[in-house]
This record gives structure tokens, sequence and C-alpha cells, in this order.
């Protein structure tokens, strides 16, 4: 049974230049869309206690507390349920995340925090179009941090135009000297449907810079007494997002919402993507496919090698049937003796360097 929720909250009052999310700055929709997603999930959620709530978008912090509570409200949920919350350091109104907003998060039940920095460099934020400022970013984890929450994640891109790796890591250096306990950290990615795809930036990092960040990053944090438990994920003890790590061990989810993704009695779906279409009617699919076991293998495989303690051979053998080890024996084979796979004593995982190029591994693991 799906002990987890996703909900897109897809407003947003600019578009950041790399982002390709569906999001929309129609702010006069929301009480529409809130009460539509109200509907959604009073219709499809089956009551189960869950594990996880997720909240992402868009920009979930131009939610008032009390609409949060709306829509908590309608789940079963217990004092170890993770209910986070996705905030831009700017705030509600852009004069940032005030102790104030940030307590009553807190009070209605959000237990954990990821907020959008992606750099203290006021210079790139500003090239990237981000609408806050580095002050914001000390500001909002200093007012999270007194309004109770122990759990604050932040995000960081990298390979960012004009950044240095220098930069990049001086920008880890002071987030880990903030007391957070969860950073996670993303190559640019220049997709269609974004600002850069229309207009690519100049004097992006090349490929080996942007390698080396992604290395010296790892030493950083792991030096720091972070965990490196996902490709992209850093945590110290007991902070991994469980909400992720759902996805990651290939668990069944809800997803609610204009564009949120589910997973469901073997079924992936995706909701319809227009914000309109989707206050008219929340139950109609723009995408659905009911999952083959071959299909269900191969998720698992991709999914359980995202983590950095790999996969487990035996689970997956009892699983699916098979001999994972004759199967993808030449894989293996080639990518152990590259030292970009390892050998563990439950099955295999990335080396630093494998994760690098996890895609182009997994792909063959996929054909």
């Amino acid at each position: 049974m799906p002990k987890s929720v996703y909900i897109h909250i897809p407003f947003c009052k600019s578009k950041c230049h790399y982002c390709s999310f569906i999001s929309y700055p129609k702010l006069e929709l929301k009480t529409k869309y809130l009460k539509t997603l109200e509907h959604e999930i009073n219709s499809v959620y089956s009551k189960e206690t869950l594990n996880t709530i997720y909240f992402g978008g868009g920009t979930p912090s131009l939610l008032e507390p009390n609409e949060f509570d709306s829509l908590i409200k309608h789940f079963n949920i217990t004092n170890s349920t993770e209910i986070t919350a996705e905030l831009n350091p700017d705030g509600i109104n852009s004069k940032g995340l005030d102790t104030k907003y940030l307590h009553n998060l807190h009070s209605i039940g959000i237990n954990r925090i990821s907020l959008g920095a992606q750099s203290f460099d006021d210079e790139i934020l500003a090239q990237i179009n981000r609408r806050h400022n580095s002050k914001q970013i000390f500001q909002a984890v200093e007012n999270s941090q007194n309004s109770g929450f122990e759990n604050i994640s932040l995000d960081f891109i990298y390979g960012l135009p004009n950044q240095s790796k220098k930069m990049f890591l001086n920008d880890l250096k002071t987030a880990v000297n903030l007391g957070i306990n969860h950073i996670s950290l993303y190559g640019l990615t220049i997709e269609e449907g974004c600002y850069f795809y229309e207009n690519y930036p100049q004097n992006l990092p090349d490929d080996n810079v942007q390698a080396d960040m992604y290395i010296e990053a790892v030493e950083i944090l792991t030096s720091s007494g972070f965990k490196h438990y996902e490709i992209s994920n850093f945590a110290k003890e007991k902070f991994e997002s469980k909400h992720n790590l759902n996805y990651w061990n290939n668990e069944e989810y809800y997803g609610f919402g204009v564009a949120a993704h589910g997973y469901l009695n073997g079924v992936r779906y995706g909701n319809i993507i227009v914000i309109e279409d989707y206050i008219k009617n929340p139950f109609k699919h723009n995408e659905e496919r009911i999952e083959s076991e071959n299909d269900k293998l191969e998720e698992e495989i991709f999914l359980g090698f995202r983590k950095m303690d790999g996969i487990n051979i035996t689970k997956i053998n009892s699983k699916y049937g098979i001999n994972f080890e004759e199967k993808y024996s030449k894989i293996l084979k080639k990518y152990v003796n590259l030292k970009l796979l390892k050998k563990t004593p439950k099955g295999y995982k990335f080396t630093v360097r494998g994760a690098l190029v996890s895609n182009t591994i997994l792909a063959e693991f996929l054909e």
C-alpha cells in the first residue's frame, strides 16, 4: 500500500532560467486550484497512514500556513510522518521567510523544509533569475532554526554560468557552517521548456570542471559528517529524505495536483499539465503506463543504483526470479574493471566517479 504523497503547488511569481518544471504565474487561480486539489485527494486517497508528505513546486511557499493546513488535514498522519515543504528564501511576499510564517508551518505539522538556495553568489543568483539574494538564505536558515526546524535541507546547483569550482566549493563550506543536516547537489541541465534552452548561456564550466566540482564536493561534505546516501544527496545521520527514499526503493506513492506523477497499483501516471484543464477535471491523466515485470525490474535497477549503498541482488533475484550476476555479467565486469562499479557484500554500487556517468552506465542495463 502506498505510504507517501507528493502534492504539486504549481505557482511561481517568475521562472528561473534553468527551470523546465510545470509552473504558472497565475496566482489568481490559487483558491480554485486548492479546492480542486482537495477534491482529488478526497476521491483518490485510501486513508492509509502515511510515512511522508511532500509539497513540491513551483513555489509552495506562496501558500499561507492555513492553506497548507487545509491540505494536510485530509491525510492520516502520525508524529513520525515526515512532512516536507519546498520553500524559497524570498518568502511569500519577497521580503524573506520570517519567523512567524515558519513558526506557523512548524505548528501545523510540517517538520522538514527544503530551501532552494542554489548559490550564495548574488551575481550568479541574478543571472539564473532567482528572486532571492544570499542574505535571505542566511536569514531563512536562521529563522527556520529559531522556529523549531531541525530537519533543514539546502539545494545547490553546480555548472552554472560564470561559476568557478572555487565559488561552488565555498558555497558548500558556507552551508556546512550553518548547521543544517541535509544538502542536495544538482548539475545544471538545460532542457526544452526553460529560458536557457532558447538563450543558451555563455561561460559554462566544461565537463571536466563540473566533474571536479562534484568529486571535491563529495570529499568536503563526507569529511564534514554528511553521508553520501544518493547520487545527489547528502545527510547527517537520521536526516536522509524519507520521501525520496520511497522513490529510490521503487515503492508506490500518490501524486496529487497538476502535472504530478504517481505510482499506484502497478500503474505509473502523470496528471494533466494545463492548470485550467486540471481545475475542470482533476482525474484526467496526461499519461498512464501499466508496469510489466520487465519494467519493474529495470526501474528497480535504475532507482536502486541511485542510492550510494547500491542494489541488493539477493532481493532482486528473489523478487524477479532472475540471476542478476548472470544476466548482466558483461556490463558488471566492464564497469567493475573500469572502477565505476564496485561489488559489495549485498550486490553492487557506483563509485563516486561512476556516479558522474551513471546515466550512461544505467542505459546499458535498460537495453
